[in-house]
């Protein structure tokens, strides 16, 4: 009586034991050939995405620039909360700041479109 215990994968696989993994003949060709995906880029777009208020600013960004009290206000948060969540949002590359052309003490943020289609190109890959 053998130690090792058979392990059954799916139909089209081959029958293995834990200490003799399949030859690579015996793999299907589809899984000889197949890489891991690159997925890094849309795991971090999907983490921004995954807090409420980074979210929550995409969304009203996409009507157009805002100042941050206007985002807080629409949000219901803090101006130093919401000014943490554009940093990182900054950091990403998917917003930009400005400063209001007439009075400077004003900055208004905007979508990088650009890099918005360009993570949501990446999610759909994944998806």
């Amino acid at each position: 009586m053998s130690s090792a215990k058979s392990i059954m994968a799916c139909p089209t696989c081959v029958e293995v034991t834990p200490t003799s993994p399949p030859a690579e003949a015996e793999l299907r060709p589809s899984l000889r050939e197949h890489t891991a995906p690159h997925t890094e880029a849309a795991v971090a777009f999907a983490s921004l995405l995954a807090e409420p208020v980074r979210a929550g600013i995409l969304a009203i960004l996409r009507d157009g620039p805002h100042c941050v009290c206007e985002m807080a206000a629409a949000l219901d948060v803090r101006q130093n909360n919401l000014s943490n969540h554009l940093a990182r949002l900054r950091d990403a590359g998917l917003v930009r700041a400005s400063r209001h052309s007439l009075d400077a003490r004003w900055k208004y943020y905007e979508r990088d479109d650009e890099a918005i289609a360009a993570a949501a190109r990446g999610l759909d890959e994944v998806l």
